[in-house]
């Protein structure tokens, strides 16, 4: 059954009253508290309709109404606007940001920056390998027979291994190896330099054979196949503001769930330039099918290489956690461009 504008008002007003007061929400309430331009007796009828629909429960005899996941999703389809930054968490939001000295020190930042502006458990994606490109690759001599490999991501992420030589090589060697890797490498996607670092190989000259055959090996377990991915978490007491409501009476499986890195990936790692809202029951993990997510990919210009979000009671305030999530992203993307 479609609903009319004057249920889906009764509606919006029975969320944001929910989420504000976090006690459940009454007929004569609406009437005082929102210009719904209609008596009490309308305002319960319509009520009755939406609870016979599904978009709002009774919790308990006597009492008024809250939201269920399927009247929250109504709510998000239907917003048409989202609550925009005030000037005070713009400034905010940059002056925390700004002053970042590497990329640890951005993705720490910005994971409490959200934690601290939607009030919820916020999750940041380090920017992924897999969807990088090489910046610079730097050869550092340990020894005649050791190298440092020094990989920068167009990201800032920095990976860094060790090549154990079969036979030593000098520093005019080492500075020829250096140039011939980065005139290589520098600039392509992670995903397309296998062949390349094999050309790397036929092209090399006697000398330089049995070094870059050690290289080669090390550059493919850095730049393809260990794609370590690596996220961070703040906020994790904020679950602990909510009413009696939330979450069902027991956090101990939310908790549960974000000790496990993999559960954080799949929450935020399906990164996508769009903002997803995954209410209560749409979530696939079976302990967190009481809490909301809002996530978004960030990275510099149209690029995604990363997720960042929060996770909250599905009574969230979902057009100021939208807002806050997607101007995050949009920063933390200004911010890895210019880097």
């Amino acid at each position: 059954m479609a609903l009319d504008d004057r249920k889906l008002d009764v509606l919006r007003a029975i969320v944001e009253d929910y989420v504000s007061t976090q006690e459940p929400v009454g007929s004569k309430a609406l009437v005082e508290r929102h210009q719904l331009g209609v008596s009490p007796a309308t305002v319960r009828n319509d009520m009755a309709v939406l609870e016979e629909e599904g978009y709002i429960r009774q919790p308990h005899t006597s009492a008024g109404r809250v939201p269920t996941d399927r009247g929250y999703r109504l709510f998000v389809d239907r917003l048409s606007t989202v609550k925009p930054l005030s000037p005070a968490e713009r400034r905010a939001m940059e002056r925390f940001l700004v002053g970042a000295v590497d990329l640890d020190d951005v993705v720490h930042r910005t994971v409490r920056l959200l934690a601290q502006l939607t009030r919820q458990v916020a999750v940041v994606q380090y920017p992924s390998l897999a969807r990088s490109s090489v910046r610079h690759l730097e050869l550092v001599p340990i020894s005649t027979t050791r190298l440092m490999v020094v990989m920068i991501a167009n990201t800032g992420r920095v990976e860094q291994r060790q090549v154990e030589l079969p036979t030593p090589i000098d520093e005019s060697q080492v500075t020829t190896l250096r140039r011939l890797t980065n005139e290589k490498l520098c600039g392509c996607k992670l995903s397309d330099t296998p062949p390349l670092v094999q050309s790397l190989v036929e092209e090399s000259s006697p000398e330089l054979r049995a070094a870059t055959v050690a290289l080669s090996t090390v550059l493919l377990e850095t730049l393809v196949e260990r794609h370590e991915e690596r996220v961070a978490l703040a906020g994790t007491a904020n679950l602990t503001r909510g009413g009696l409501l939330d979450f069902q009476g027991s956090l101990r499986p939310i908790l549960e769930a974000l000790e496990e890195e993999v559960i954080l990936l799949k929450l935020i790692g399906e990164v996508e330039p769009i903002t997803r809202v995954r209410i209560g029951d749409e979530n696939e993990i079976d302990n967190l099918r009481s809490t909301s997510i809002v996530s978004t990919g960030y990275g510099p210009g149209v690029t995604v290489v990363g997720g960042l979000g929060v996770l909250g009671p599905t009574r969230m305030d979902y057009p100021g956690t939208i807002a806050t999530v997607r101007a995050v992203a949009r920063y933390v993307g200004e911010l890895l461009a210019q880097n």
